[in-house]
C-alpha cells in the first residue's frame, strides 16, 4: 500500500517533434484531432500546440523548442517508449487499421491475443517515429 496521495486520472502528454506544422497537420488527419490553444514556453524558446479530441478529456502537446536536435524519434533512448492509446472494442482496432490504410500510413497487422488478457491493437509511427499503438483490452 502507498502513502502517494490520490491520482484522478491522466490529463495531458506533452511530445516535443521536429516539424510542428508536419505533425499538427499528421495528428489532425490521423487521430482526428483539432488545435485547442497554443501555449508559450516558459523560457521563450518554444512553444506547445495543444490538441484534443473533440468531446474527451484527450490533450496532446505537440511541442516546438528551438533548440531540439531534430533528430528521429528513439525509444531506446531515455524518455518516451509509446503512446497508447485505448479503443472500445477489437471491431474499433480494425476500423482504425482500415482508416489507416485509407490514408496511406504503414501499420502492423492488427494482433489479436487472449494472453495475458484478450487484446486487439495495430501499431504504426507518426512524422518524428514514435510508436502510437491504439488498443483494446477486453475483460
Amino acid at each position: 500500500m502507498s502513502d502517494a496521495p490520490p491520482l484522478a486520472g491522466y490529463h495531458h502528454l506533452g511530445i516535443t517533434v521536429r516539424d510542428i506544422d508536419a505533425s499538427e497537420d499528421w495528428y489532425t488527419q490521423t487521430l482526428g484531432l483539432v488545435r485547442a490553444f497554443v501555449e508559450p514556453h516558459d523560457n521563450d524558446t518554444g512553444f506547445a500546440r495543444v490538441l484534443t479530441r473533440s468531446g474527451t478529456p484527450f490533450f496532446l502537446g505537440l511541442d516546438y523548442h528551438e533548440e531540439a536536435d531534430r533528430k528521429p524519434f528513439d525509444p531506446r533512448r531515455t524518455g518516451l517508449d509509446h503512446l497508447a492509446l485505448a479503443v472500445s472494442s477489437a471491431e474499433e482496432v480494425h476500423a482504425w487499421a482500415a482508416h489507416l490504410d485509407a490514408l496511406g500510413i504503414e501499420h502492423q497487422p492488427v494482433l489479436e491475443a487472449s494472453d495475458p488478457m484478450p487484446l486487439a491493437m495495430v501499431l504504426f509511427h507518426d512524422p518524428d517515429g514514435i510508436v502510437i499503438e491504439l488498443i483494446w483490452t477486453g475483460a
